[in-house]
Formats: structure tokens, sequence, C-alpha cells
């Protein structure tokens, strides 16, 4: 027994990709593009939306708890990957992997509640905006982010420390490339049907019902735009919505085939490929869906650049 829970405390192997060392080089070259792609992108967004005063709005506000929230769940999980596609190292050691589940876990579920957050930030912008300003006001703001990063701390101290108490009898050889809860649930060499029930209650409330809340919010939406007259109070509207909508689509889609679907309904390589979509694909384009889609930010991002051309 002593020996089962010293060995389950050692050193982690993330296998990943490494039955296929030509496709590691490939994802290698991708995945660092994409991490610079994603900090630069994400530090100019933040950085706009703090020096532009007219970006000094409650959907600009959300937009940067967004950008800040990707940059440190990419770092917490890019670095790792792209160490381990590197060399023949595969390894991480406990503490590295408990800090990984814990931070990748907690800003996972924070941006699910961000989302819905920036979906109802939609919803009263084009639906009530007569009464944006007064709802939409900074200290409500305020604290409908931090119930944002609080949900999503509270949901990895339970989820996290549950997976993490499982005995594992010296399994620590994991089928991914990050520690994330459903691979390590399956090093557990108890019955594990509790835990996946508690998984799945979990995801029906940071996955299913952030989706079912958007949805709601983009159907009330959608009958507000049909009913506007004016091309170009549609655009606009459109143009506010469409972005966020677009993102929701990418991080939703892939996230709840990991966390809602058996996992004997896909293999490794795809949940794999699908775990690298939500993590390090999606938050690359983030700024891009909202810098290229919005006239806003575009027009800040022009403005800045004259500020310092005339310095």
């Amino acid at each position: 027994m002593e020996q089962n829970n010293e060995t389950s405390w050692g050193d982690f192997i993330l296998l990943g990709f490494s039955d296929q060392p030509r496709l590691e080089v490939i994802l290698f070259i991708v995945v660092l593009t994409s991490y610079l792609l994603t900090l630069v992108g994400n530090t100019a967004i933040i950085l706009v939306s703090y020096l532009d005063s007219k970006l000094h709005t409650p959907m600009y506000f959300f937009l940067t708890n967004l950008s800040f929230l990707d940059l440190c769940f990419t770092t917490s999980i890019v670095p790792q990957l792209l160490w381990n596609l590197k060399g023949p190292a595969k390894t991480i050691t406990s503490t590295g992997c408990v800090i990984q589940l814990y931070v990748s876990l907690s800003l996972g579920s924070t941006e699910c509640v961000l989302l819905t957050i920036m979906a109802f930030d939609s919803y009263v912008a084009v639906c009530r905006p007569l009464s944006y300003t007064t709802i939409m006001h900074p200290s409500f703001c305020k604290a409908l982010a931090g119930i944002a990063w609080l949900s999503g701390v509270g949901n990895t101290l339970i989820q996290g420390t549950i997976t993490l108490r499982l005995p594992r009898c010296g399994h620590r050889h994991l089928h991914h490339f990050l520690c994330e809860v459903p691979a390590m649930i399956k090093l557990a060499c108890v019955d594990i049907h509790a835990n996946e029930v508690q998984l799945f209650v979990g995801t029906l409330v940071l996955l299913l019902l952030p989706m079912v809340l958007i949805s709601i919010s983009y159907g009330f939406i959608a009958q507000a735009v049909i009913r506007i007259k004016s091309s170009q109070a549609w655009r606009k509207a459109l143009g506010t919505c469409g972005s966020h909508l677009l993102v929701v689509s990418l991080f939703f889609g892939t996230s709840s085939v990991i966390y809602i679907q058996p996992n004997k309904s896909y293999g490794h390589n795809q949940g794999m490929f699908l775990t690298l979509f939500y993590t390090v694909v999606t938050p690359t384009l983030n700024p891009l869906i909202y810098t290229l889609r919005n006239k806003d930010v575009k027009g800040a991002l022009r403005r800045l650049l004259r500020r310092e051309q005339k310095f």
C-alpha cells in the first residue's frame, strides 16, 4: 500500500501523441504559432480596451476579462505541451500536474460562465437598449465578473479535489497531453461510477446550463433583430452578437464533446484533437474574431496607431 501511494504521487507520464513522432513535429510548430498569436492578440485587446476611452463599456469590460482568462488558460497548458512535444521526456511532476489541473479547470469553468454573462450583455444591448446603461451599471458588471471567477474556482475545488483523492495504485500513464479531470479519473483503480456521475452533474451546471441560457438569450435577440426596420441598426445588432456567438459555438461545441459524451465514443487521438481545439485554437481565434468582425476595436487600434505615429 505504501509503495502504491508513493508511486501514485510520482511523476506522471503524458503519452499524448508520442506514438506519432512526425505528428509531434507538426503539432509543435502549430501550437507554438498559435500560442504566440494568442499572447499578442489577447494582450492587444486588453491594452486597446484599457487605453481607448470609447471602449470603456460593459461589453469590452467582459471582453477584457475573456482575453485575460484566455492568456492564463493557454499558459497553464501550452508550455508543458511544447516541452513534451519537443523532446523524448513526456513527464510532468505530481505538483505540476495538480497545479495544471486546478488552474486549467478553474479557468475553463470561468469561461463557461463568462460567455453566458456576455450573452446576457448582448441581450440587454439589443432587446432593452434604453435601459442598458441602467441595468449594466459598472458595479453590477464587476459583480457579474466576480461571480464568473468565483464559480470557476468553486467548481475546481470540488471536482479537482475529488479526482485527485482517487487511489491510482501506481498508475501514472495519462493518454493525454495535459492533466484533465476525464483523463485523471481513468487512472483510478476503484469503481469510478460515482465520480462519473459527479462529473456529469458538474457538466450539466457549467456546460449545458450556460448553453441553454445563451440559446434563450439569442432567441430573444433574434426576435428583436427581426423587428428592427433600420438596416444600420440591424447590422450593428448582428455585429455586436455575431462575434460572441461564433466564439460560443467554437468553445462549447468542442468542450461539450469531451465532458458530455461517453468516453468510449471516441478514440484517444480524437479526444486529444478536440481538447487541442478548445485549449489552444479557440483562444487564438478569439482576438481575431473580435477584431476582424468588430468596427469599434478596429477603430480603436487605428486611433492608437495614429497616436503612436504622432509621438
